[in-house]
């Protein structure tokens, strides 16, 4: 018995396998709440959790991952979902009206976890502050916004909320005459002041009560259960006696409360336990007690408790003995997020002995005891030591022993202690390395008594440094003691290069870097206590302060051109509009492939897929398969009855036959009756394989191997007679790594045959209707005219949903007509993470030929990309990145060659900047080391060789409005840039450990698709009699504003307001023969479409308005109809004079391939910590040059997304492949996007005012992929940080930083005495491709 949203829930039978998640989506068919990942680490599946606490006398709630939380977990407890806080039918709770309201929400799937994370903060605290809220969002992400809108929301719950953070500099006090502003997230882009046009005010006092019956009831928490599920038995005991018992009767049983670690191993890796106990009712074991010795922590011991716990004990105790407590909620502030948290105990940290655990080192270097409790025997005490981990995932427990708690002693006089961790991202994130070092020493001296060193992410345990804890005893703490130690700790830590984990320098660097930490820490402390001995130095003050100092919430600014003030109030082309959907996205309403609620007799598809990356199939046993319950069929090419060979250029096939070229490959696939029986009869097909060589797996393999789809040149000039007479030439390479797509939203579909003259309905999550339209019916052998395909909307989709999801779609619809039934498939995370490719990885090889005034005379380019399995669209990537490869620079020789790479892994494919960003980020590396080479600011060699007007480019196409210059001028002037970088210089003087970089960085993005025929769109509207509008057009809707975009458009063409105006779906059964909805030409196409249907309806009525000019728009289209006047028009557009003639054996280019080119500059500013390599972006500024912007807050929403994508491409994102050819990073655990605490503290966008593009509709301009590269600014000013670095360490001149720029690259990049860097930039980089 539990409560949904006030509701109450009785479930007889409950199956212990099911997660909340699963229950609510499809038992209730509330489907707000969303299946990100299935792993607890995206948060798009938070509901709040309501409940009794004894211990507390109070109603508690807290947010929990439901794709985590087990149904049967939620006996006697309250669930809220976002459906419960508000709806479009009634109202709209505070937290939804907001987000709406400041743009916070674009393809919308991540919305309603962070919509109830938010919520559950205010059920606890009304009031929060800042920090609080960025605590409360930390397990939550988000692709699409770029975080800065949703933090501006949500900054208007805060204690700051009644002032702006601005200051006397507010907008409001001085209004602009040319532009309208928001200074600082309290207002939503200043449009309409809408911040002070709430339809309501939040209160506290009016949100829903807890159910009376769980009150009455609440003695049934000490009541023990049990369920038994079709495989699983499941045990809640409620004493420590039951507990015991339970444990010795089923010794090999999981004891599981937040099941953050089953429920991964369960739900995602298909593995079954057979017998689980959860202890959580088990009060004895959620005690803290503490004495003058120490504290007492029972195992189960939620972690969110634990944290407000022991921030009590340290304010009453002091801060020296409690030293232990506050490296506890250190480390537990980064560890996962508040979903984690809430329902993660201490416990199951200890027991899980992960090797990289936040708290076992904390543990092991403090001295703690952990105690056990054998229900026959009774209780054991083991010092958690050395011994306490014998194993990779082990403990000293005996079987059948249970924890009861952890023992911590308080620390001594002259004791000090600290810990310390790095990961690949600043929040919820596991560590590389984490360490936690204590030191005691003789009363009043420097000299070392006691010292214990414990670190994970060294080896296949936490371990303790034992060698550096016996050498040190007896040892000044003074200076020469670094050196020593570091020799000790190479002794203790010498990993081997394929140790598991990798980054083997680089975590032998973070443990040396940890010690020296700790060292400046404790002699910092030692000072201040008097002990004799020297200050830290002015230059190591920098260590005792957080990275980018104290700081919560972006102050930021967003400015654009107004309308002019005689616009219509009707016409909102110019205005910032919010999106379409945005109101039923907040609240749940809006519906997902996936949400469409089931048919009859519908089926489930579960994928069988390659385990080999290049073999041949010699047999495919499914016998074992058939036997598993719920299972139908299984489909394989056998099946196909068209043709199974299908995709772009006809590269793939369906199922393979005969061999797989991919870690991945469809094989075959089985239906069931439900989604968990598909997966578990699935994982029961056997495949035999015979592997072929070589697996090439690498561009560098390719190479090797001489595997290419094609060879292109594009030539103008005499590059190489050009080098040759130059003043200087130049010479490097660069690798920039791939990236995973992750919408949050996974490929799937629903396949609908009807049974009737062949026809099939498929409803998908495409970019591509049309395409998959034409797959289908190739497939099935039939017509295209009796495939229809649908898509309401995409939860994300950057290009990754543009070809790839006929992985899913055609097997799908091969199920669904072989039985004749509905067939659903959606891919989990981890699937379609493996099987659905990537941004192509790229490497170059350049020479550049420049003059001793720094003006380029000659490039000589080698780019090649690594295209995969199949080449998809990885031809296409390389004609854009060829194009450009001069990135805003006039080169007069240019010699380019691409190849494309055939490796066996899974084809990558279409991903946001389609091959642009790869390429232009070659030439500013090649920018910013002919700066270096001459000793000249980079800035300045940009000015000297960007592009003028008129001038014409490597592929002959002439520059026109090429507002550039205008964009890079005003950037560096509203960002104080030329200050700015002096006060970087001076900080990096001061400070040794930390350094700071700036950096400005221009774009030039061409628009159009490089495919002619795409460059076309359709459109159609209805009017009907009540004079409402509905719009249909060929672009699909995955959060980038195209449908609110359409509306302005045909609402200016018609003179009506945007309400009147809907887009109900995209469908190849309106408008045919669609272009994809990619290459940033969604609104000119689709918009121009639009316009010119609308052109044709005002064209039909021109005459009755004429003839009655007073009537209302309802009056003109009745009058209209009574005429018999068609109120139902198609538009067509096709984008005019592109065409490009290249030969790509000689080179030779001309044309104009872009109708037009989107500019832009942007200045970020970067700190980053020398010891560790972690960073922060402390400021970007964006000037982006948009024409006319349809809708401003849609495009700057676009803008801040796209950048905070790029700075993951280029500084945190890098998918990993084992020698197997298997992708390594699948799933949010392993594959890390930027988070909350990645967004720029300060975040500041501007419009290019007084623009204008008369190529594109109403004079706008494409933007969804050309801001992605500017977050280039913030790698580029990472590395002027590495080089101040360096020059502390006397190494100076060029060096080599790849993409992406990970802390492991800055770290080691930085070399010194730490990092063990005899080596050169070169070989290090082939230890990190090793």
């Amino acid at each position: 018995v539990f409560y949904v949203n006030g509701v109450k829930v009785t479930e007889p039978h409950p199956e212990p396998e099911t997660t909340l998640l699963v229950y609510i989506r499809t038992k209730l068919r509330l489907t707000g709440t969303k299946l990100g990942c299935g792993e607890g680490g995206c948060g798009a599946c938070t509901v709040m959790v309501s409940k009794w606490d004894k211990e507390k006398n109070r109603i508690v709630h807290f947010s929990v991952n439901s794709c985590l939380a087990p149904v049967v977990s939620m006996h006697g407890y309250a669930v809220t979902t976002v459906e419960g806080i508000g709806s479009t039918k009634t109202k709209l709770h505070a937290v939804q009206e907001r987000l709406a309201k400041f743009h916070g929400s674009q393809c919308g799937f991540c919305t309603p976890g962070i919509v109830m994370s938010m919520y559950t903060l205010l059920r606890n605290n009304p009031v929060p502050d800042m920090e609080s809220i960025e605590k409360s969002l930390q397990g939550n992400l988000c692709r699409c916004t770029g975080y800065r809108p949703i933090l501006g929301a949500f900054r208007t719950f805060s204690a700051s909320k009644n002032g702006c953070p601005m200051g006397d500099k507010c907008c409001r006090n001085k209004p602009s005459e040319d532009s309208k502003q928001e200074n600082g997230e309290q207002q939503e882009v200043h449009l309409e002041d809408q911040t002070d046009s709430f339809s309501q005010q939040y209160d506290p006092t009016q949100e829903p009560i807890f159910p009376p019956e769980l009150l009455v009831s609440k003695a049934e928490s000490d009541v023990s259960l049990k369920f038994v599920g079709e495989r699983v038995t499941w045990y809640r005991p409620t004493t420590l006696d039951q507990l015991t018992d339970l444990k010795e009767k089923f010794p090999d049983a999981h004891l599981v409360v937040g099941n953050t670690e089953i429920g991964i191993e369960t739900g995602v890796k298909g593995r079954c336990y057979p017998v689980i106990v959860t202890p959580a009712s088990v009060r004895e074991l959620s005690h803290v007690k503490t004495d003058n010795l120490g504290i007492e922590i029972g195992a189960s011991c939620i972690l969110s408790d634990l944290v407000e716990r022991l921030k009590g004990i340290v304010d009453e105790r002091g801060q020296n003995p409690t030293q232990a407590l506050s490296s506890m909620l250190e480390m537990l502030h980064w560890f996962a997020g508040d979903q984690i948290r809430n329902v993660a105990v201490i416990g199951g940290n200890i027991m899980t002995a992960s090797p990289i655990s936040d708290l076992n080192p904390i543990f092991m270097a403090c001295g703690a005891t952990a105690k056990f409790m054998l229900h026959s025997r009774g209780e054991r005490k083991v010092p958690m030591d050395q011994t306490f981990f014998p194993s990779y995932r082990k403990t000293s427990a005996l079987k059948g022993e249970v924890l009861i708690s952890v023992r911590l002693p308080f620390m001594r006089q002259s004791e000090y202690m600290k810990a310390y961790m790095q990961s690949k991202r600043r929040e919820d994130d596991i560590a590389i390395v984490n360490a936690a070092l204590r030191v005691k020493f003789h009363d009043g001296t420097r000299k070392v008594e006691e010292f214990s060193a414990a670190f994970g992410g060294m080896a296949a345990t936490s371990v303790l440094a034992q060698h550096t804890m016996t050498n040190i005893i007896g040892r000044e703490w003074e200076d020469d003691l670094i050196d020593d130690v570091a020799q000790w700790m190479r002794e203790d830590f010498c990993l081997e290069v394929n140790t598991p984990g990798g980054m083997v320098e680089y975590r032998e660097a973070l443990a040396l870097s940890f010690f020296f930490k700790f060292y400046l820490h404790v002699k910092d402390l030692l000072f201040k206590d008097g002990i004799s001995g020297e200050k830290i130095s002015p230059e190591e003050e920098c260590t005792k302060v957080p990275l980018g100092g104290n700081h919560h919430g972006s102050i930021s600014t967003q400015t654009w051109h107004e309308v002019p003030d005689d616009q219509p109030e009707d016409d909102t082309v110019g205005r910032a509009v919010p999106h379409h959907s945005s109101q039923v996205q907040v609240t749940g309403e809006a519906r997902y492939t996936d949400d469409i609620p089931p048919y009859a007799d519908e089926l489930h598809m579960w994928l069988v897929t390659s385990q080999r990356c290049h073999a041949h199939i010699r047999d495919v046993d499914i016998k074992e398969a058939m036997t598993s319950p719920g299972f139908v069929t299984y489909v394989d090419h056998r099946d196909v009855p068209g043709s199974n060979i299908t995709g772009v250029m006809k590269g793939d096939c369906i199922f393979a036959e005969d061999k797989v070229t991919c870690v991945g490959q469809v094989i075959g696939a089985v239906v069931a009756d439900t989604y968990a029986h598909a997966q578990r009869a699935a994982q029961l097909v056997k495949v035999s394989y015979e592997d072929i060589f070589p697996r090439i797996l690498t561009i560098e393999d390719a190479i090797e191997h001489v595997s290419y789809y094609s060879s292109a040149n594009l030539k103008v000039g005499d590059a190489d007679a050009a080098l040759k007479a130059s003043d200087h030439v130049l010479e490097g390479e660069m690798r920039i790594a791939g990236q995973e797509h992750f919408y949050l939203e996974t490929n799937g579909c629903l396949v609908i045959p009807k049974n009737e003259f062949g026809e099939i309905e498929i409803f998908s999550s495409t970019q591509n209707p049309t395409d998959l339209q034409l797959y289908a019916a190739e497939a099935l052998g039939i017509d295209i005219n009796k495939v229809v395909v649908k898509v309401k909307r995409l939860g994300g989709g950057f290009g990754g949903k543009e070809t790839r999801f006929l992985v899913v779609s055609n097997p799908a619809v091969i199920a669904a007509n072989k039985c004749g039934r509905p067939v659903r498939c959606i891919l989990t995370r981890q699937d379609d993470m493996l099987i659905t490719g990537q941004r192509h990885s790229f490497y170059s090889k350049y020479k550049v030929g420049f003059t001793k005034d720094g003006k380029l005379t000659s490039l000589v380019n080698h780019i090649y990309n690594n295209g995969g399995n199949t080449a998809d669209l990885s031809l296409s990537v390389m004609n854009r990145a060829m194009l450009h490869a001069d990135g805003t620079y006039k080169i007069p020789n240019v010699s380019i060659t691409g190849k494309t790479c055939k490796t066996n892994i899974a084809s990558n494919t279409a991903f946001r900047g389609f091959g642009a960003p790869q390429s232009l980020f070659i030439a500013e590396d090649w920018i910013q080391k002919v700066a270096a080479r001459l000793g000249m600011p980079p800035e300045k060699v940009r000015e000297i060789n960007m592009y003028k007007e008129g001038d014409t480019t490597h592929f002959g196409q002439i520059l026109t409005d090429f507002n550039l210059p205008r964009c890079w001028r005003e950037c560096l002037e509203r960002s104080n840039f030329e200050e700015r970088k002096a006060k970087v210089e001076e900080y990096n003087l001061a400070n040794r450990w930390r350094k700071r970089g700036i950096s400005c960085i221009p774009t030039k993005f061409g628009i159009s698709f490089g495919l002619t025929q795409l460059n076309q769109a359709g459109a159609l509207v209805h009017i009907y009699k009540d004079g409402s509008v509905l719009l249909t057009h060929g672009g699909t809707e995955m959060g980038q504003g195209l449908h609110i975009k359409t509306i302005q458009i045909a609402s200016k063409c018609l003179g009506i307001p945007v309400s009147q105006i809907y887009v109900s779906n995209t469908s190849t059964e309106t408008v045919p023969n669609t272009a994809p909805t990619a290459a940033s030409v969604g609104s000119d196409i689709n918009g121009m479409a639009v316009k010119n249907a609308c052109k044709t309806l005002m064209g039909r009525l021109e005459q009755l308005k004429k003839t009655n000019p007073a009537a209302s728009w309802k009056e003109l289209i009745m009058n209209a109809y009574n005429e018999r006047i068609s109120l139902s028009a198609t538009g067509f557009y096709k984008t005019p004079d592109i065409y490009c003639d290249w030969n790509k054996e000689t080179g030779e280019c001309n044309g104009m391939p872009f109708n037009y080119f989107t500019y832009g500059a942007a200045v970020s500013e970067v700190e980053i910590d020398c010891l560790t390599g972690d960073h922060v972006v402390l400021q970007t500024d964006i000037v982006m040059d948009l024409g006319r912007s349809l809708n401003p807050a849609v495009d700057i929403g676009q803008i801040e997304g796209a950048f905070v994508q790029g700075y993951g491409m280029m500084m945190m994102e890098e998918p990993l492949i084992n020698e197997g050819g298997s992708l390594i990073t699948r799933g949010p655990g392993a594959y890390k996007i930027p988070g909350f605490g990645d967004c720029p503290r300060s975040f500041n966008v501007h419009l290019l005012k007084n623009s204008k593009n008369e190529r594109a509709v109403f004079s706008s301009k494409g933007v969804g992929e050309p801001p992605l590269f500017l977050s280039a600014s913030v790698f580029f000013a990472a590395k002027n940080a590495v080089t101040a670095a360096r020059k502390h360490s006397n190494l100076s001149g060029e060096f080599r930083m790849d993409s992406p720029a990970t802390v492991e690259r800055i770290r080691m990049c930085c070399g010194d005495k730490f990092t063990s860097q005899e080596f050169s930039p070169e070989e290090f980089y082939q230890l990190l491709e090793s």
